[in-house]
């Protein structure tokens, strides 16, 4: 054959011509794989090398006992254990070589379930309250303080002269404490002291009664501490502080004759909030001049008088500054709401001075209130909205809104547990909602017949 000259193999030129190979490309398309079952290959990644070294160095000997012993009717106890830890190893087998891959684990061998990973309940949060109040006289005005819920249940609410007195025990009985004069009234303010049997009455006349709520009894009345009405008022102890419109801060000693001990200058407008911290060492104050103040009881009481200084100014609302709360969690943490200019919550740290962060409500803030059992923050608003506001703290991710109020949500009071708030607004209602989670307290029940059922205070208040 000429070199030049070409052949062919049954009809198929040798120019070019490759043996077909199981493994190579043709064409530029790789050949799948199939198993050869022609050719006896053991496959090393499916074979166990621990097993293959153990059967192939074990004596002679071992395996005539392991024969012996499985042949026998009656083996003996050392060989029945051998046999079953051979068993319970995985060693009972006797082929080394493997030509497949193993299969894979079936899902039901496993000897236990999986884990399941613990899934924190949700929190149901009611958006309707639990009972609704009528509130008939009901005063309209921001810079009041006219509800408060003291530590043995009752709750203190005023409409224009008269202090009314509602307890959960027995369905919701009610009772009147006070009607003031027309000369002295309206009250203005209340607030409960810490043993939640006397209860402070804030009145236009500037007055101050103290009042025990087991016998109705008037304890005294405090006078000339301010010029006129007195709107806000907080206890720290036996310590009672009250802010009147007149700008002043008075701290009265209720043990003492002489009850004053402590005046704080610095407002230049109606002191319409109070709170002391719970540790009792600083007081908080805001007022329609938008500015907040922060006292120190013991750096005041090392000053002479009438030169007490504060401790912080904060000026950075734009509207008067009604709401104040202390954090239960965190200590020196303040929190205010501003006006309907300003409609911002805001966060104070009052031993830096600083302000750690800012919120745009979108409505004017009437009050906060913390959650006492977890990191929560409660606000009641007033134009435009006039709904509650739940916030989680730190984020401020608003996680509900607390609608049915009509017009502006003026005062919130928790419950002694923390569990419950009780809303008053300017529609004169009075609402409950179990806001803050159930502490296996007993829910208000509702009236089972009617207005009558209970007591005089029911003729005006229970719808």
């Amino acid at each position: 054959m000429d070199a030049g000259s070409s052949s062919t193999v049954r009809g198929r030129s040798r120019i070019g011509y490759r043996p077909l190979h199981p493994f190579l490309p043709i064409n530029g398309n790789p050949r799948p794989y199939r198993h050869n079952a022609e050719r006896y290959i053991p496959n090393r990644s499916a074979m166990d090398f621990g097993f293959a070294r153990y059967q192939l160095t074990q004596s002679a000997p071992d395996k005539e006992r392991e024969n012996e012993a499985t042949e026998s009717d009656s083996p003996s106890s050392k060989d029945a254990y051998r046999k079953c830890l051979a068993k319970a190893l995985g060693m009972d087998r006797t082929r080394i070589l493997a030509f497949r891959n193993k299969p894979p684990p079936y899902a039901e061998q496993c000897s236990s379930p999986p884990a399941m990973k613990h899934r924190k309940r949700q929190r149901s949060i009611p958006r309707k309250p639990e009972r609704t109040l009528d509130l008939p006289g009901f005063l309209d005005d921001f810079y009041l303080n006219l509800l408060d819920w003291g530590s043995k249940g009752v709750l203190s609410i005023a409409l224009e002269d008269t202090v009314y007195l509602w307890s959960n025990a027995n369905g919701g009985s009610t009772s009147e404490l006070v009607t003031v004069d027309q000369e002295s009234g309206p009250v203005t303010s209340v607030c409960w002291a810490p043993d939640g049997e006397r209860i402070a009455v804030g009145l236009t006349s500037s007055d101050i009664q103290l009042w025990d709520s087991q016998s109705n009894r008037l304890l005294r009345t405090l006078r000339g501490a301010h010029e006129s009405r007195v709107l806000s008022l907080c206890w720290n102890g036996s310590i009672l502080t009250s802010g009147g419109e007149d700008g002043k801060i008075v701290n009265r000693d209720v043990r003492t004759r002489s009850q004053v001990i402590q005046r704080c200058q610095g407002h230049r407008g109606e002191v319409c909030g109070l709170k002391w911290s719970s540790s009792g060492e600083q007081l908080a104050s805001g007022g329609n001049d938008r500015l907040i103040y922060i006292w120190n009881l013991s750096m005041s009481s090392s000053r002479p008088q009438n030169q007490n200084q504060w401790l912080h100014r904060f000026e950075d609302h734009t509207s008067a500054v009604k709401a104040l709360a202390w954090c239960p969690f965190q200590r020196n943490l303040l929190t205010s709401g501003g006006g309907d200019n300003d409609r911002c919550i805001k966060f104070w740290n009052t031993s830096t001075g600083a302000c750690l962060n800012s919120v745009q409500t979108s409505s004017q803030v009437c009050s906060v209130l913390w959650n006492k059992n977890g990191r929560e923050l409660l606000s009641s608003h007033g134009f435009t909205d006039n709904h509650l506001a739940l916030w989680k703290y730190p984020s401020m991710t608003k996680m509900a809104e607390l609608t049915g109020h009509t017009s502006r949500v003026l005062h919130m009071a928790p419950s002694p547990d923390g569990s419950m708030v009780a809303s008053a607004a300017a529609d004169e209602s009075l609402r409950f909602w179990r806001v803050f989670g159930d502490h296996d307290t007993p829910k208000p029940a509702a009236n089972p017949t009617g207005s009558e059922a209970s007591g005089n205070f029911s003729r005006y208040f229970i719808r």
